[in-house]
């Protein structure tokens, strides 16, 4: 392997691994919304994973 496929290869993991953590972050975000926003009943609204 040569150098430059070498930071190729770096350069597509970072963005890779950029990707999941964003959609990662982007996916729990909505979870609690959606588990803690408006639809949701006072006793979630209230429970420790909401606060």
């Amino acid at each position: 392997m040569s150098k430059r496929q070498s930071w190729a290869t770096v350069a597509v993991a970072l963005l890779c691994g950029g990707i999941l953590v964003l959609f990662t972050d982007v996916e729990v975000d909505m979870v609690r919304w959606f588990n803690c926003g408006p639809l949701a009943t006072e006793a979630e609204q209230r429970s420790e994973v909401c606060r």
